[in-house]
């Protein structure tokens, strides 16, 4: 029997709904929440193991007061592993942004009213061996796997001039893992990841007490030029 009158508008009436649930269904609703956090970060340690290299910038905007310690990080990062960039450290006669190669093992920096190159000691300042920042052991790789009670996000600007859509997750870090960038870190820290809709890590941050007996402070990461190649020597 052909429809008519109203049934014809109820008819469309259910079309219009089913087509408005199909375009949304198609967009990802409106959140963007990650549907499989723990496996989104399973994905971005991976490319972060397998990378030869990336660009990194690390820093805090809030170091707790009478802190000795590592105020930003920026540079060329490698799987020799290697690092090649600076370093801006607070110490107990003022703040400095200081050169800073790692190859090899062992740590070089230009340290000011010192001529040339010396051997450091990073942990002295606060700071990790900026070589290890994306080994699977000792880098940011380890803090993604180490990461418990993931739970998907909305989505946020970021990356290079905030061109990037990126999904972000949120967990938990024991202080074990997160020593890898901050080698003072006590407690359980708060961790916010955002990825690229292919994997890739691009920005995270920590918030906890990476200074024993200080305040609470956060760290930003940023990580961008996967696949960078750079050869690092000793100076």
């Amino acid at each position: 029997m052909p429809l008519r009158g109203a049934s014809w508008r109820g008819f469309g009436l259910v079309v219009t709904l089913a087509l408005v649930a199909a375009l949304a269904g198609a967009c990802g609703g409106g959140s963007g929440s990650t549907k499989d956090p723990a496996a989104a970060l399973k994905t971005a340690q991976h490319k972060l193991e397998q990378t030869s290299g990336l660009t990194l910038s690390l820093r805090t905007d809030d170091l707790p007061s009478g802190v000795e310690g590592l105020r930003s990080a920026s540079g060329t990062v490698t799987d020799a592993p290697a690092y090649d960039g600076t370093l801006g450290v607070v110490t107990s006669i003022g703040s400095f942004s200081v050169p800073v190669r790692a190859v090899g093992g062992k740590v070089y920096a230009q340290i000011p009213l010192t001529p040339g190159w010396s051997e450091v000691n990073p942990a002295d300042y606060g700071a990790p061996d900026p070589s290890q920042l994306i080994s699977a052991a000792h880098g940011v790789p380890s803090i993604l796997a180490a990461t418990t009670g993931a739970t998907g996000g909305g989505q946020i600007r970021g990356g290079t001039d905030n061109k990037e859509v990126l999904s972000t997750v949120h967990g938990s870090v024991p202080a074990s893992a997160v020593s890898a960038i901050i080698p003072g870190a006590t407690g359980d820290f708060t961790a916010t990841y955002a990825l690229t809709s292919d994997g890739e890590l691009r920005q995270v941050e920590l918030k906890g007490v990476f200074y024993s007996g200080h305040a609470a402070n956060t760290y930003s990461l940023v990580l961008t030029d996967y696949g960078a190649t750079k050869h690092v020597t000793a100076p």
